[in-house]
This record gives C-alpha cells, sequence and structure tokens, in this order.
C-alpha cells in the first residue's frame, strides 16, 4: 500500500481545525467579554480559574501554566487584577519565594455574574452543535490532549525549580 506524501498527513489538518476553532472561540468570547463585563480574555482566563478553585487561589505557577500564560505575564496581569481590587497575592507560609494568587470579595462578586453569562454564551454558540454523548467526548479527547501536553513539559526542558511551587500545597 502506497504512503501518502507527508503533506497530506490528516494530522496537520487535525491540528489546523484545533487551532481555527480556538481561535473563532477566543474572539466570540472576547468580544461580549469586553462588551460585556470590560474585561480581556487574559483577564477572565485569570479570574475564572480562581473561581473556579478551591478556596478561589492557585499558586501562581499554576494559574499561569492554566490560563497558557508565561510567568512574566501572569505576573502582569495579576498586578492590573490586584490594581483593580480583584485578586490579591499570598505568600506560601512554607516558603516564601512561593506565592498564591487569591480572588478577593469584590472579584467574587464580578465572577458571580460573569460566569453564568459566560455559560449562557457558550450554550447559544454551542447549542445544538453537539449530542450529549458527543460534547462528552470531545472534553475527554481534550483533557487527554492537555494532560499529555503536560506530562511532557519536562521532556522539554521544564522543572520543578522553573515553577513557584510551596511545599505544603502539594
Amino acid at each position: 500500500m502506497a504512503q501518502l506524501p507527508v503533506k497530506d498527513d490528516e494530522r496537520l489538518t487535525t491540528v489546523g481545525l484545533l487551532f481555527e476553532s480556538a481561535s473563532g472561540l477566543r474572539r466570540l468570547f472576547q468580544t461580549r467579554l469586553e462588551a460585556e463585563r470590560s474585561l480581556s480574555n487574559q483577564s477572565f482566563e485569570v479570574l475564572i480559574r480562581l473561581a473556579r478553585s478551591p478556596g478561589s487561589e492557585l499558586r501562581m505557577s499554576e494559574l499561569a501554566a492554566q490560563a497558557s500564560l508565561t510567568p512574566s505575564g501572569l505576573t502582569r496581569s495579576v498586578d492590573r487584577l490586584q490594581e483593580q481590587g480583584l485578586v490579591a497575592r499570598r505568600v506560601c507560609p512554607d516558603d516564601r519565594r512561593g506565592a498564591f494568587a487569591v480572588l478577593t470579595t469584590d472579584g467574587r462578586a464580578l465572577m458571580d455574574k460573569a460566569i453564568p453569562a459566560h455559560v449562557a454564551h457558550v450554550d447559544e454558540v454551542l447549542r445544538g452543535l453537539y449530542t450529549a454523548d458527543e460534547e462528552e467526548m470531545l472534553s475527554l479527547l481534550l483533557r487527554k490532549l492537555r494532560d499529555h501536553l503536560f506530562a511532557a513539559d519536562a521532556e522539554w526542558g521544564l522543572t520543578a525549580e522553573d515553577a513557584d511551587i510551596c511545599p505544603g500545597a502539594e
């Protein structure tokens, strides 16, 4: 059986479709977030990650990874959110080099309004597109891909020393 030329590898199409879909969703949600909440996608990503985390807090390194930001990019984002009174920093009690980002009362109040509006927008965009089984499968496949990519970080030169880890938070 003849092998297809590399340029015809279907995985190229799959990855391209994933990028195009993610970009389209980002544009759709950004427009609504800016119009209704005066939030950038980046700020919303940070705030929603905190709002959905136990205690409404995350280690800065974990938050950076979840929000797909560099450590310096997250620092700038948290600085802006801190100036707005939406996020605070908390030093790790076991290792003063480690820090947590914590949602403030004002941040919680904002997200208590923003999350239901965002869920309604997600529903509006995806309504009727997938069956419940397809939506569950898509979620499982994306989670599997994400977990694979993050597990591979060590192979790509990232180590625990690169993270802002609080030993007691493991």
